[in-house]
């Protein structure tokens, strides 16, 4: 089928990272700064980022950039030095990350909710020199005999006077497009995390594969309202907003009444959120009158958007489009995309890999199978990281021709349109009968009364694992009789729910919206767990 999305600039097919062979685009800014730096000749007066009360233009962020660049200079960070960002969505965060780009150091963006052993282990294993911070967070940050390297802490990033910004950066250093410019560490699932290098090559072809996918243009308006050090709230909309000449409107934590009032009063036009977190603003009573005309794109990941959710979106916001993204830290984020106007023709499908993005379902052998047959998700492409940051043995073991193994089982149909089925990790096995969680996960979300479920292998001597829901109901009546019937309905007998966790809250999920299905296996493990 031709391709939905507009036509892209010329690709053409080059070599990096010393051996892998892929297509990138032709004609591209060299590094994430020159993003930057077009934006500010295009639009310079225009706003750039929105923080409560406070504004700042194009130009005016890049004096304060110039101004932190130099303030960092001044404590001694050097081009290739390590930064760490422990800070929520504000200003400072920005700032930080522009000055350090505009200086050529390397940022390494943490989430807020990381505790201290977390903490030091990112800033040790990193060899991070200074580490910008919420206030608040003080008293998490480790003790210095913990991080031997970093010599600052600062709750604001540092700054020179403009003149003296001016004297101090003459030029930017040489950066090349291999360089490293983040460091994101994946979360920990098992043993530590780890720092996945992303390049300027990287980060360039997705934010062009988000600028060109999603027609974003000069204007746009997009609300962070997921992590700004998540891979998600860096790179799907601060540096995206970068590469089209549009303005980010930070959020410091969602909260949906607040969402629908911010959005409304800034015309937000763009966000990209979980779908969780459209579920909680369609409940807010502002949602049915606010003035959200202006919001075109919203765009969703990390887990299915119930189709219920699709249709009252659709009734109230006819103009907006739902965009579904696939893709990870290690691929920089976007590695497919759904397009708006396939998304009822393929509602089970993440979408098609995106102009420069190459996929492959292999089987457990490192074969492909065949289309539409189910297996491991590989991807390559320019926005697939090099590796992870001084830890060579994950590096090769997660790495092969380029290609880095998501660990998603999923397929792809003769029409290229792949569906993600499950986490290796979280696909059960119950009697040799293979359960996709979300499979089930899909059919619960469709049951009256039901806000959103987790399926969890439960340990069976005999079958090796029985399947469990956890469910956040809205409706306290429901019980496990209905639950089970509905679902007996809809799927075969091995995948129905054998047991069930009901509760009226809402089931744990990290700083980044997914589901902590690690914490409710240990919960099901756990005393009184079933």
């Amino acid at each position: 089928m031709p391709s939905p999305f507009p036509d892209s600039a010329p690709i053409r097919l080059e070599s990096h990272f010393l051996d892998r062979v892929m297509p990138c685009y032709a004609d591209r800014p060299p590094d994430t700064w020159a993003l930057f730096e077009r934006a500010l000749a295009a639009h310079g007066e225009s706003d750039a980022l929105v923080d409560g009360s406070q504004r700042l233009s194009w130009r005016e962020l890049a004096t304060v950039a110039d101004e932190v660049a130099a303030g960092f200079a001044r404590a001694g960070v050097q081009p290739g030095d390590r930064v760490g960002l422990l800070a929520g969505n504000r200003t400072a965060f920005v700032t930080s990350l522009a000055g350090l780009l505009r200086l050529g150091a390397i940022a390494v963006p943490m989430g807020t909710r990381l505790q201290t052993p977390e903490i030091a282990y990112i800033l040790a294993h990193c060899g991070a020199v200074g580490l910008v911070h919420d206030e608040d967070l003080t008293a998490r940050l480790p003790e210095a005999a913990d991080v031997p390297a970093l010599r600052h802490r600062w709750v604001e990033p540092p700054r020179e006077a403009t003149g003296a910004a001016r004297d101090r950066l003459a030029a930017r250093p040489p950066v090349a497009e291999e360089d490293t410019v983040f460091i994101l560490y994946t979360s920990g699932t098992t043993g530590r995390p780890k720092g996945a290098m992303l390049t300027h090559l990287n980060v360039v072809h997705s934010v062009l594969h988000f600028r060109e996918a999603m027609s974003l243009a000069p204007g746009e308006r997009s609300l962070l309202a997921v992590p700004a050090s998540h891979v998600t709230g860096l790179v799907a909309i601060i540096l995206a907003m970068w590469a089209a000449g549009g303005c980010t409107v930070l959020m410091p934590e969602f909260k949906a009444a607040a969402f629908v009032a911010l959005a409304e009063r800034e015309r937000i036009t763009h966000t990209v959120m979980v779908p969780a977190m459209y579920n909680l603003a369609l409940m807010q009573p502002a949602f049915a009158t606010a003035d959200l005309s202006a919001w075109r794109t919203g765009g969703y990941g990390g887990a299915p958007m119930p189709e219920a959710t699709i249709g009252a979106l659709a009734a109230r916001l006819p103009g907006l489009g739902l965009i579904n993204a696939y893709g990870a830290t290690e691929s920089t984020s976007p590695a497919t995309l759904l397009p708006a106007s396939l998304a009822a023709l393929r509602p089970d499908s993440v979408g098609l890999a995106l102009p420069c993005a190459e996929l492959r379902v292999m089987d457990e052998h490192g074969r492909e199978v065949p289309a539409g047959e189910s297996g491991e998700l590989w991807i390559r492409g320019p926005m697939v990281v090099p590796g992870y940051w001084n830890n060579p043995e994950a590096t090769r073991s997660s790495f092969c021709a380029g290609f880095w193994k998501s660990g998603d089982i999923g397929s792809i149909d003769r029409d290229g349109f792949v569906r993600v089925f499950d986490r290796l990790k979280d696909m059960l096995n119950r009697g040799g009968y293979k359960v996709f969680s979300v499979e089930v996960e899909n059919v619960l979300a469709a049951c009256p009364g039901v806000l959103e479920s987790a399926i969890i292998g439960k340990p069976c001597p005999v079958l090796g694992e029985r399947v469990h829901a956890f469910v956040s109901r809205s409706d306290p009546d429901l019980d496990e009789a209905r639950l089970r019937e509905f679902c007996a309905a809809r799927l075969a007998d091995y995948k129905v729910p054998e047991s069930f966790t009901l509760t009226d809250e809402a089931l744990p999920r990290n700083a980044n919206g997914k589901l902590l299905k690690r914490v409710m296996r240990e919960q099901l493990q756990g005393p009184g767990g079933a």
